[in-house]
C-alpha cells in the first residue's frame, strides 16, 4: 500500500469514527452541522459548486444511487458519487464516472485540508471524509454530484447542501439509539434531509411514516412525489439476467398515460422500488435543469452495477450470492429475492454480523432456506464473535459450524456446498465485503 495513503488514513481514523464505536457510543454522540459548516466554509463551500442529488433512506440508498449515476454518465455527463461505508478500498466512498479518488490524489487532499481541520474541534472522521469528498469533486468540476446519507439525514454531515431534488427511500428500524425507536421518529429525521421549495421523492413506505412526509411537505412547502401515489410500476419480466417493468406518472387532468419501460440488471422487487424511485428524481431533476434524455435513463439502467446488493458472484459449482443486507427488513427481502429465483435450491450461508444487529431475527427469517450457516468474525471493531452467535442459531434450528478467520470460513462453505447448494454470505456489509475480498482473490 502506499505509504502516503496509509499516512493519509491513519490520519483520518485518529479522529473519532462512530462507524467503529459501539451502539452505546453512538447513542451519546454529538451530532450536528455546525462543526461541517465551519470546515466547508474554510475551504471556500466547495459543496455548493455543482448541482447535487441527495439520498437518504434505511435501505436502497446505494442502489438508487448507483441507478442515478448511471444514467446521468450515460448522458455524458460527469458525475460525483458520494457513498458510504466501502466494500473494500476506502477510496470506493470517493468516484467520478465510478472511478474511485486515485491514492495519490486523496493523500494530498488530506494533506491540504490539515491546517483548516485544526481550526475546527472534535470533529469526526466521517465530517472529514464528506468534506474531502464535496471538495475533490468541486476540482474536477464534475457536473453533478450524487451524494448519499450516511447516517440519518438531519444531522448528517452530508445535509449542508441544497440539492436540485432529495431523495428517501425505504425506512425500517435501525440505528435506533440515535434516531429513534418508532418508525415515525426515524421517518421523521429521514425527512430533515428536505429543505425549503426543493421537490423530494419518497420511495414505497409503510403506511404509518407516510403523514411524517406529507407534513415535511408542508412545512418546507417542499413539492412531495411520492412512489405508489404519483409514480406507478408493473413488473413485466424477471430472469436471472435482470428484470423489466414499466414506469408511469399519474396523470394529471386530461393527460394520457405514458409509461416508459426500463430495465435492470440488479434482482428483487425493492430493486425495482429502487429504480422507480431513481426514475421520479431523475425526471424532477430534469424539470430543474439537468440535461439528458429517456434514452440516457434507459442506457444508464440497463448498465447499472452495484456489488453485493444479491449478487450472483457465480453463477454454477456452485452458485454464489453475496448480499450486504444487514437488517431484518433486508434479510427479509433478500429471502424473498431468494424464493423467486432459486425456489428449491438450499443455501449454506456465510454469516457475520456487528453488534449493535438483530442477529437472531435474522437467522430466523433465513433459516427455512438454509442448510448448515458458518458463523464467522470480519476484522472489524464491531463485528460479533461467531461463538456469541451461536445461541441465535441454535434457537432459529440452524445447524452451525463457527470459523475464523474469514478464508476459513469461506473454504468451508464452498466445501459443504459443493455443486448441489448455494452459497450466500450476508449479515453485514463488512463480512459480506470481506468474503468477497477472498473470493476475489481465489
Amino acid at each position: 500500500m502506499n505509504t502516503n495513503y496509509q499516512n493519509a488514513l491513519d490520519y483520518l481514523y485518529s479522529f473519532v469514527d462512530y462507524s467503529l464505536k459501539h451502539a452505546s457510543e453512538l447513542a451519546k454522540a454529538e451530532f450536528n452541522l455546525e462543526r461541517m459548516r465551519q470546515l466547508m466554509s474554510l475551504l471556500g463551500d466547495p459543496q455548493n459548486d455543482y448541482p447535487i442529488i441527495h439520498i437518504a433512506g434505511s435501505k436502497g440508498k446505494g442502489s438508487t444511487a448507483a441507478f442515478i449515476e448511471s444514467a446521468l454518465r450515460a448522458a455524458d455527463h460527469k458525475v460525483g458519487l458520494y457513498t458510504s461505508p466501502h466494500l473494500q478500498e476506502f477510496t470506493e466512498r470517493i468516484q467520478i464516472n465510478r472511478v474511485p479518488i486515485p491514492q495519490d490524489e486523496f493523500s494530498a487532499l488530506v494533506e491540504e485540508i490539515k491546517p483548516f481541520v485544526e481550526q475546527v474541534p472534535y470533529i469526526t472522521t466521517f465530517e472529514l471524509t464528506t468534506a474531502l469528498g464535496f471538495l475533490y469533486f468541486s476540482r474536477q468540476k464534475v457536473d453533478v454530484a450524487v451524494i448519499e446519507v450516511g447516517l440519518g439525514g438531519r444531522l448528517d454531515a452530508t445535509n449542508i447542501v441544497t440539492p436540485l431534488v432529495s431523495v428517501i427511500t425505504s425506512i425500517s428500524k435501525e440505528h435506533t439509539a440515535v434516531l429513534g425507536d418508532t418508525l415515525k421518529q426515524i421517518a421523521r429525521e429521514k425527512a430533515g434531509i428536505v429543505k425549503d421549495d426543493i421537490p423530494f421523492v419518497v420511495a414505497p413506505q409503510k403506511e404509518e411514516v407516510v403523514p411524517v412526509f406529507e407534513l415535511r411537505a408542508e412545512e418546507m412547502d417542499a413539492p412531495l412525489t411520492l412512489v405508489g401515489r404519483d409514480v406507478h410500476y408493473q413488473i413485466k419480466k424477471r430472469t436471472i439476467d435482470g428484470q423489466v417493468f414499466d414506469v408511469w406518472f399519474e396523470p394529471q387532468g386530461y393527460q394520457k398515460v405514458v409509461k416508459s419501460r426500463l430495465s435492470i440488471p440488479l434482482l428483487g422487487d425493492h430493486q425495482v422500488e429502487n429504480a422507480v424511485t431513481a426514475y421520479a428524481a431523475l425526471t424532477i431533476a430534469r424539470q430543474r435543469g439537468l440535461v439528458f434524455s429517456a434514452p440516457h435513463i434507459k442506457q444508464g439502467f440497463i448498465e447499472t452495477e452495484w456489488h453485493a446488493r444479491f449478487e450472483i458472484f457465480q453463477e454454477k459449482n456452485p452458485t454464489i450470492i453475496l448480499d450486504a443486507a444487514h437488517t431484518p427488513a433486508s434479510i427479509h427481502k433478500l429471502k424473498l429475492t431468494l424464493n423467486e429465483y432459486f425456489p428449491e435450491t438450499p443455501c449454506v450461508l456465510i454469516f457475520g454480523v456487528s453488534e449493535d444487529k438483530n442477529a437472531r431475527k435474522m437467522l430466523k427469517i433465513l433459516a427455512p432456506r438454509v442448510d448448515t450457516v458458518i458463523l464467522t468474525r470480519a476484522d472489524h471493531p464491531r463485528a460479533r464473535s461467531p461463538e456469541e452467535l451461536r445461541p441465535h442459531a441454535d434457537q432459529a434450528g440452524l445447524k452451525s459450524e463457527a470459523i475464523e478467520p474469514v478464508e476459513a470460513a469461506v473454504a468451508r462453505a464452498l466445501e459443504i456446498a459443493g455443486d448441489q447448494k448455494i452459497v450466500l454470505a450476508a449479515g453485514s456489509i463488512f463480512s459480506t465485503a470481506a468474503v468477497r475480498a477472498v473470493l476475489t482473490k481465489a
